[in-house]
């Protein structure tokens, strides 16, 4: 029997503080037009003295309960994807089940960065293809602003914090399946691009040992080489595998790193800027989430059914395309 899956719902959540580039400019040697021009972005949201990463998830996971009509002790399985998780054990994504009381559904994080939730929804399309699982929320959460060097301008000024998510369950209605089709890659071998949280060994056995974690780091020049060089033909291929152009594609979901990326993703693919929803002006990078926020956001423009492209990158490196219906 052929398994059929939906989107039940969307929903994203950013905290309350924002900063916008002039605060920054206080802290750091930078301005507004330099950071306007070379990214884009105007203003960010940071999570704040006690909300975590699990916060904005399970208030993601909230909205998600609530437009679904989805009980909690429905849910039979949580997917979160971070690279700023509350710990590093217990997953992120234990906590948000213990906050929601899904207490039927089994919970755990991935790491893909900001091609998380691109690799969330595949993971959780192959979970309830199997028959077994029948309603899993996958939620996209960062606080990147807990990460970051704020004395390292070329990083500090693009990221902010937010979370957004789905929640997928099977359905017997074939025309309401949201899976086309879908690519996901990595290039381990430039795992140094981009790292955060590295936790080195011990050199010797002392009491002096305690745990510590490096910043945020990023490789500007190298990153914007592979958004814009290498992943516009993982784009384009599965366009093209699916029969889809510039002209018959609806919408394209990029992750949203930054402005220029997404304009000269839009100028290599010869697809409409217009076809390209944005939400970094306002947010910031928010690393995994900037996807299904903007995702949520289309869910809120009413017409016809529409073939949306998602695109995530980011560190590892990983990279994922998937074609859905939504």
């Amino acid at each position: 029997m052929t398994v059929n899956i939906k989107i039940a719902a969307t929903g994203h959540y950013v905290p309350e503080r924002i900063v916008d580039n002039f605060e920054l400019s206080k802290i750091m040697d930078t301005n507004d037009d330099w950071i306007q021009s070379h990214t884009g972005i105007k203003t960010r949201h940071f999570a704040m003295n006690d909300e975590n990463t699990s916060d904005l998830c399970a208030e993601v996971g909230k909205q998600l309960l609530t437009k679904s009509g989805v009980q909690a002790d429905e849910i039979d399985l949580i997917l979160v994807s971070t690279i700023t998780p509350d710990s590093l054990t217990p997953a992120t994504a234990c906590i948000v089940q213990d906050k929601l009381g899904a207490k039927n559904a089994f919970a755990m994080d991935i790491s893909a960065a900001c091609a998380g939730f691109v690799f969330g929804l595949s993971t959780a399309e192959k979970f309830l293809r199997s028959g077994r699982y029948h309603k899993a929320l996958v939620i996209s959460g960062e606080t990147n602003s807990k990460m970051m060097d704020f004395k390292d301008r070329t990083s500090a000024v693009f990221f902010g914090d937010g979370a957004g998510g789905a929640l997928l369950e099977t359905t017997d209605d074939a025309r309401e399946e949201f899976f086309i089709d879908e690519k996901l890659q990595s290039m381990g071998s430039a795992n140094q691009t981009i790292h955060s949280g590295r936790i080195q060994p011990i050199q010797t056995i002392s009491a002096d040992n305690y745990p510590k974690t490096d910043a945020f780091y990023q490789d500007g020049r190298s990153v914007f080489a592979f958004a814009t060089e290498t992943v516009p033909t993982q784009m384009k291929q599965i366009l093209e595998n699916n029969q889809l152009n510039a002209q018959t594609i609806d919408t394209v979901i990029c992750h949203q790193a930054n402005l220029r990326i997404i304009e000269k993703i839009s100028e290599t693919l010869m697809i409409p800027i217009e076809k390209f929803p944005v939400n970094v002006t306002h947010y910031g990078n928010t690393s995994s989430a900037g996807i299904p926020m903007a995702l949520d956001e289309l869910a809120r423009v009413k017409g016809q059914p529409k073939k949306v492209l998602l695109t995530g990158f980011g560190a590892g490196l990983d990279y994922a395309s998937m074609l859905i219906n939504f």
